[in-house]
Formats: structure tokens, sequence, C-alpha cells
């Protein structure tokens, strides 16, 4: 498959330590015990990460500063990593500054409204009725195998086979259901209401704003950027965006993302079956998670096999992980990651 580059991305012919300094550039820059955590407790647990096959990398920061972070088995801080579905929570983003700018006109819109040439082609779709608001919160009341995830990207066209899903539960239903299918959805309706790829938009809207300088988005089958997976960005751009909502959608001082949106994106819908321990109380907000660790309310982006973007708004705490999981670990490779980042909430503590 082809890979859509968007910005260009650093040569492995650019020695390391100009790369590191260009990573180094987009980052107030702290240490831990500056910025009040227990620097031995996120010392020990940067070093633990070795213990875990899949972890790539480890950040944490806190006030907008950068305080820690650890690379494992190869990657490096200008290396660009899969974050997976956390590109679900970035293009929610997304539609809160097309509501922003008066390109959505409501969260309750229909599919039908909002993509109604595309619903002609698929009039009995069981999505016709489902509202933007349904998409963001996991409501939509379709239910989709998450396994069926390359059927999805390779799907020509992508839109008429995502609104070709069959109604799995009843129409209506508040049951959280993960479907990446009407997530997918996303991708053309900010097209026509913006008139652009979401990887333009972001490029624009997101990765500019908050210094992101290199990111890849891989296309679907039909060439389109996907919104409910395929970005690429370094561990430390994954960092900002977990740092960028902690501070109320500032970044560095500049309103990026409207703080209404960012709150609405982090108010818990829906509760959710999926265990995260130890994280309890999980819920789902606009494409982002919600729940309680260690006495604090957190929210968090998630990527198949443990690419987190958390933040605990409280404490103006941050983590981000990366990671290239083997399938069968996916479960062990989860708890052991989580138990990290729940190490480095505790430190700061």
């Amino acid at each position: 498959m082809t890979t859509r580059r968007n910005i260009l991305v650093a040569g492995a012919s650019l020695a390391t330590a100009r790369a590191f300094a260009q990573a180094q550039n987009d980052w107030n820059s702290s240490s831990a015990e500056r910025e009040g955590l227990r620097a031995a407790e996120v010392e020990d647990t940067l070093r633990d990460g070795e213990s875990v096959p899949g972890l790539r990398a480890l950040l944490v920061a806190r006030h907008g500063a950068l305080v820690a972070e650890r690379y494992y088995d190869g990657p490096t801080a200008d290396s660009l990593q899969a974050i997976n579905s956390v590109t679900k929570s970035v293009c929610s983003l997304l539609v809160g500054l097309a509501l922003r700018d008066g390109r959505l006109k409501s969260l309750d819109d229909t599919v039908a409204e909002l993509i109604p040439e595309s619903l002609a082609e698929v009039p009995t779709s069981a999505a016709a009725g489902v509202t933007l608001r349904q998409i963001l919160s996991g409501r939509t009341g379709l239910a989709r195998d998450w396994r069926r995830w390359r059927e999805l990207e390779n799907a020509q066209p992508l839109v008429r086979y995502a609104l070709s899903q069959p109604g799995e539960l009843a129409a209506g239903s508040t049951a959280w259901t993960y479907n990446d299918a009407m997530v997918a959805l996303i991708a053309p309706i900010l097209r026509r209401a913006q008139g652009a790829d979401l990887a333009d938009l972001a490029s624009r809207q997101l990765f500019g704003p908050m210094n992101i300088e290199s990111h890849v988005w891989e296309p679907d089958g039909d060439g389109n950027s996907l919104a409910a997976a395929g970005l690429m960005l370094r561990a430390r751009d994954l960092l900002k965006f977990a740092a960028m909502m902690a501070d109320g959608g500032r970044w560095q001082g500049v309103q990026v993302v409207p703080q209404p949106w960012v709150a609405a994106s982090l108010r818990p819908y829906v509760p959710v079956a999926w265990r995260f321990d130890p994280i309890s109380e999980v819920g789902y907000g606009f494409l982002w998670f919600t729940g309680r660790l260690h006495g604090h309310q957190v929210a968090w982006a998630w990527g198949y096999g443990a690419q987190v973007s958390l933040l605990v708004p409280d404490l103006g705490l941050a983590v981000a992980t990366a990671t290239s999981p083997r399938p069968p670990d996916l479960a062990k490779q989860a708890k052991a990651v989580l138990a990290l980042v729940g190490r480095l909430v505790k430190a700061a503590t």
C-alpha cells in the first residue's frame, strides 16, 4: 500500500545529534524533581520499561514541560511510530474545530444529512439515522468486530462499505460499542464539510499550531486518510495531545482546540466494558476514554497494543507510550504498559 507523507520526514542521512536537537526544540524542558515528581520513582519506572518486550517509548510531562523520556529497542526521539486508534481521538479534535468554524452545524445531524450523496447509494443503510454525536460517543447502536480492520482499510470505496454494515444491535441502543466503520465516516463527513482530506486539515489546524513537524497518515483503499487509524507520530508529538488537552486545549499558550470542546470530549457519556487495570470507572467521551487512576480523573487516547496519550488534569500531568507488540501478547502488553503509566501518576501525587 502506498504511504501518504504529508510533511517531510527527516531522512536517515541527518546526523543523530541534529535530529535530537530538532526534537528538543518544540518542548520546554524541566526535571521531574523541579516539577514535583519523585525523581527516583520516575527513573525506576522508566528503567523497568526495559522488561516490557513491545514497549518502544515512555514519556512524561508536567505543566507543559517534558520531564522524562526513555526509548527502547531501537526508536529515538525523532522516530515516527504507529499510534493506530489514537488517530480516532485526533479526528475528534478536528470535528470540534469544524463546529467552531461553522462548517458543521450540529452534533445531532444524522449521517443521512451529513453525507446525503453517499447515503443515496446505500438507501437502506442502518447508519442513516445515526448522529455524529452517537459516532463520537460510541453509541451508534451498531456493533462491529475490530478484528475485521484490514477489510475496512482496503475497501473500495470505503464509504459504501462502511454504510453497508448490518445493524447488529437494536436501533437507539445506549450501550457502548466499538465500531471502526462508523468512525471511518468522519473522514467523508469532514471532507464534505471542509473540502479537504483529514491529513490536510490536521496539518493546518493541529500539527502546525502544535509544532508537529513530521507525520505519516496511511491511506484507505481509495487513497484518502483513514479516520479510525493509520496515523504515525513521534512519541513526543503523541505526548503533546495529552498535554494540550490537560491545559484546556492550549499548547504553549496558544488556544489550539476550544476549551468547551475539550471539556465535552473528556466527559464520560457511557460506561465501557473493556478492562484497563489499574484504571477504574472506565467511560467514553468523544473518542477519548475516561476513568479514575489512583484517585484522579484521567482521560486517554488508546491505540492497538497500548499506544497511550493520557492526561491527569488536576495534576497537570501527561504520559505517552509507543509500542510495537506481537498480537499474541496484546493483553499482557496492555497490562504491563498501564502499570507503568500508573506508577508515573503515583510519582506525581
